[in-house]
């Protein structure tokens, strides 16, 4: 009986593991859902700047790839989902650094309404702790969720080219992020 038991708890406790994926300290699923389908975590990384760890993120597909151009171009359903982890990414840094992104982003098309409607998701304070999840639904548009309170919507598939060419581009925020992101650390 207790070998039983212990094959049982084994199981379970394998099964459990294999749920989450650990990726610079921080737990994350290796599936999420987005307007119901089932994404798989391709991978995941840390986001450096002058030697300050500021956030981890994680990027979800239906279908695994290492192509970043095939997951920007994609209009299908999409997700990254960020931990902060720093309590230097505050809000005004943040909106920095997405202003940044989107000048060097170099695929897609982010209309400068877009963008200012974007930044307003966040008027409130960004903190240690925070989780952002990005998650694209074609012909819905583009989710902004924060600590699980959706802070609204942007449609269009031209505006999350963009925004995921911040990561993924060929000029992407964090280089090793990307290569995270991608799948190939």
């Amino acid at each position: 009986m207790n070998r039983i038991l212990m094959l049982v708890f084994t199981v379970v406790g394998l099964t459990a593991f294999s749920q989450t994926k650990t990726i610079a300290g921080v737990k994350f699923p290796t599936t999420t859902k987005v307007n119901g389908k089932t994404l798989e975590m391709n991978g995941g990384g840390l986001r450096e700047k002058y030697w300050i760890d500021l956030y981890v993120a994680a990027l979800y597909l239906e279908n695994k790839t290492t192509d970043a151009g095939k997951i920007i171009y994609a209009d299908d359903e999409q997700a990254i989902h960020i931990k902060i982890i720093s309590g230097s990414v505050t809000r005004e840094r943040f909106i920095e650094s997405v202003k940044e992104g989107f000048s060097n982003a170099n695929h897609g098309k982010a209309t400068p309404e877009q963008i200012k409607k974007f930044m307003g998701f966040f008027n409130e304070e960004i903190k240690e702790g925070d989780r952002i999840n990005l998650e694209y639904t074609p012909k819905e548009g583009l989710v902004v969720i924060k600590n699980g309170t959706e802070k609204g919507k942007i449609e269009g598939v031209e505006f999350k080219k963009a925004l995921f060419s911040i990561w993924l581009g060929s000029t992407p925020a964090d280089a090793t992020l990307k290569k995270g992101m991608l799948g190939k650390n």
